[in-house]
């Protein structure tokens, strides 16, 4: 496990009240469904190895959903089963992102309930806006998408009056803007963050083609994995064009279902605005692009094929028939390509480790310095070893004893020279402390005269190049 894993982890076992938990939590960039499931896991048991249990609990469910009443063929649920996403993005890397594949299927699952009630969808709704902020992109398309079929499909309304018990649409509404309310509340960072959730790069307002076709780049990358070099207009261009392709045929693959439509046209052009305006993304966060195009497809088959958008725009059927071919062509590329990426992925972290943290916490375990005095840096770096062997360390970009790091008023990042600055401050001034045991996630490049420095271990073999470690002996010279 990595940084971004066990820092959560850390966040709930270390906050010394509720309220100072939740306002912990605002400084992360995500609503508080993770945390408080982390929080029951951890009265279960105190150990984070129950966070990957649960996790892989959360990825199995939403695939075994997905294998048992998603509209796929049987070849098509295969290779989306052993994708990137599901078999490695949303599987071994346990983070809050799981939890979007979960209920979006099970919303594609019951989406028929509508018919009688709106309640079950709306708590499943609840659940994705509280998940994490692009689950609650997602909910909120979704939950425009409902409103718009209820608002425009007089006969579907008509029906849900004579089925529905008296006060399930009151109560939908209620829960569905009590969710988006708290969630954005949470999402939103105190005054004194300074990295804002992860978004500190501030808003895009205008317009730069490259940074438009590096955000449609975002769409390709969902798709097919590859994300475009930035810096080359050409595979910016080409990727754009290919990403747009792909869109184009879904959209007229689903003209002939205009709710499906809708949602995925809004759940693109939500992400998409997002994604433009405000945070590029990495895979797990573009990675929702794509679960929008496996709904709209899904949510498409309890549609029958309407022709109004159809003889609107005067197609021909000849022309429907070729766009399926196509995008049969399109999604089953994307598939294979999908399914390629999730089992490279996957044998890859067979063979290299994500973070060498876990070897390092044992190594210090076996080796009996759990209980020594550590300083450790980079703090944000130093979660894992923290969740791992279970305490605490001395953070020099805190000036004290930390575990997890908030990017906020008081932090401030430093370099090897200040490290051992303070080192040499601490051997002074602790009459008892006869050396340290200094942990760092870069090698150590500057000396001081007046330390004794003596390098110990180093763990070099992780994937994350910033989480591997390098231990040393302090003591006065």
């Amino acid at each position: 496990m990595w940084r971004d894993e066990l820092n959560p982890w850390l966040i709930v076992r270390d906050s010394k009240s509720f309220g100072d938990l939740i306002a912990n939590i605002h400084y992360e960039g995500h609503p508080i469904l993770w945390y408080f499931s982390l929080a029951i896991l951890r009265k279960i048991v105190d150990n984070p190895i129950i966070m990957q249990i649960f996790h892989l609990a959360i990825t199995v469910t939403s695939v075994v959903v997905f294998c048992l009443y998603s509209p796929f063929n049987y070849k098509q649920k295969f290779l989306f089963s052993f994708g990137f996403f599901p078999f490695y993005e949303y599987l071994l890397i346990s983070r809050n992102y799981a939890f979007s594949m979960l209920f979006v299927f099970t919303f594609c699952t019951i989406f028929s309930s509508r018919k009688q009630n709106y309640a079950y969808l709306a708590i499943l709704l609840g659940l994705l806006a509280n998940s994490s902020a692009y689950g609650l992109l997602v909910s909120f398309s979704l939950s425009l998408t409902l409103l718009a079929e209820f608002y425009f499909d007089i006969e579907h309304r008509q029906q849900y009056f004579i089925k529905s018990q008296k006060h399930d649409l009151f109560l939908s509404i209620l829960i569905i803007i009590f969710s988006f309310i708290l969630s954005i509340y949470i999402l939103t960072p105190p005054i004194d963050s300074y990295l804002h959730g992860g978004l500190n790069n501030g808003w895009v307002v205008k317009l730069d083609m490259r940074h438009f076709l590096r955000s449609i780049g975002r769409i390709f990358g969902s798709y097919l994995l590859i994300i475009p070099a930035h810096k080359r207009w050409i595979d910016l261009i080409i990727c754009a064009l290919i990403a747009l392709f792909i869109i184009v045929l879904t959209l007229l693959k689903l003209s002939k279902k205009p709710v499906p439509l809708f949602f995925y046209i809004l759940g693109n052009c939500v992400i998409f605005t997002f994604t433009y305006l405000r945070f590029l993304g990495m895979p797990r966060h573009f990675g929702h692009l794509y679960l929008v195009f496996i709904a709209a497809l899904w949510l498409g088959s309890y549609y029958q094929d309407s022709p109004v958008l159809l003889n609107k725009f005067s197609v021909r059927p000849n022309s429907i028939v070729f766009v399926n071919k196509w995008h049969h062509i399109a999604l089953m590329l994307i598939l294979y390509t999908q399914f390629i990426g999730g089992i490279y992925s996957f044998s890859r972290d067979l063979i290299v480790p994500f973070s060498a943290s876990r070897e390092t916490a044992q190594y210090i375990q076996k080796s009996g310095l759990s209980n020594e005095f550590i300083v450790a840096s980079r703090d944000a770096n130093m979660a894992p070893l923290s969740g791992y062997l279970h305490r605490k360390f001395y953070y020099p970009q805190l000036q004290q004893i930390g575990s997890f790091t908030l990017f906020k008023k008081g932090r401030q990042d430093v370099e090897q020279d200040e490290v051992l600055s303070q080192i040499n401050f601490l051997l002074k001034n602790k009459d008892k402390q006869k050396k340290i045991l200094l942990i760092l996630n870069k090698k150590l490049n500057v000396k001081r005269n007046d330390l004794k420095i003596v390098p110990l271990k180093d763990f070099e073999r992780s994937w994350v190049d910033d989480e591997r470690y390098y231990l040393y002996w302090v003591d006065k010279a």
